[in-house]
C-alpha cells in the first residue's frame, strides 16, 4: 500500500532538494516588482509558505526596507529561509489557520502552497488574506492552473514520495477573490517546463483590498 504523504512531510525532507531547484524566481520577476509597486514605503508583508526564502529573498533585494514577516509550515524551510533571508522576520505558521496573527498588512504574498490546497481551503485562506490587509492592500497569489492535461490527485515526486496536488481554475480563484472584496485583479499565466514532466500553466493574481487608504 502507497503511503500519501502530507506538504508538511514532503517539505522538511525535501526542504535542502526544494532549495536547490527553486530558489530561482526570475521567472515571476515582473510580477513580484507589480507587487513590490504597490507597497508603500515601509510596508508590512506576511509571506505564507515561504519555503527556503526564495521570494523572501527577492523581495527583500528589490525592496530592503520592506517589514517581512515570513511563515511556512515546515521547520526545516526555515531554517533555511532564516539563512537566505536574514533581514525578515520568520514563524512557524500553518496557513489554513492564521488565527494567531493579530496584526494587519500592507501587502500579503502567497507562493505556491495553493498546490497542496482544496477549492474550499484556497476561498478560505482568500477570506483570511483579506481580513489580515490593510484597506488598498495589495495580494500575491499563485498556483497552477488547470487543465486537461493538469488534473488534480496524487503526484509522486523525484524521490519517489506520492502527495495530493491540487491545480486550480482561474475562474474560480478571479470569483472568491471579488467576493472577498479584491478590486484590481491582474491575472498573468507563466509557463513552466521541467525535464521528465509534464508542461505547467502557473496563475499568478495580484489584486487590491478595496476601500480608502490613509497611510
Amino acid at each position: 500500500m502507497s503511503f500519501i504523504h502530507s506538504a508538511a512531510d514532503i517539505f522538511n525532507k525535501h526542504a535542502l532538494l526544494y532549495q536547490s531547484r527553486f530558489m530561482d524566481v526570475s521567472l515571476y520577476a515582473g510580477c513580484l516588482d507589480h507587487f513590490c509597486k504597490q507597497l508603500p514605503q515601509d510596508a508590512k508583508v506576511l509571506e505564507l509558505a515561504c519555503g527556503p526564502g526564495n521570494i523572501t529573498r527577492y523581495l527583500l533585494e528589490r525592496r530592503p526596507d520592506l517589514k517581512i514577516l515570513a511563515t511556512d509550515i515546515a521547520p526545516n524551510m526555515l531554517e533555511l529561509a532564516k539563512v537566505n533571508s536574514p533581514g525578515a522576520e520568520f514563524r512557524l505558521l500553518d496557513c489554513r489557520d492564521m488565527s494567531a496573527l493579530k496584526e494587519t498588512y500592507n501587502g500579503i504574498v502567497c507562493g505556491f502552497c495553493l498546490p497542496y490546497l482544496s477549492e474550499e481551503e484556497s476561498a478560505e485562506l482568500i477570506k483570511s488574506c483579506a481580513a489580515l490587509l490593510k484597506p488598498g492592500g495589495v495580494l500575491y497569489l499563485s498556483c497552477m492552473e488547470e487543465t486537461e492535461q493538469c488534473q488534480s490527485g496524487i503526484k509522486t515526486n523525484s524521490a519517489g514520495d506520492k502527495t495530493y496536488m491540487y491545480y486550480h481554475r482561474a475562474a474560480f480563484l478571479e470569483s472568491s477573490l471579488c467576493d472577498t472584496g479584491f478590486q484590481s485583479i491582474e491575472l498573468s499565466r507563466k509557463l513552466t517546463q521541467a525535464a521528465g514532466e509534464p508542461d505547467n500553466i502557473d496563475l499568478v493574481f495580484t489584486a487590491l483590498k478595496a476601500g480608502i487608504v490613509f497611510e
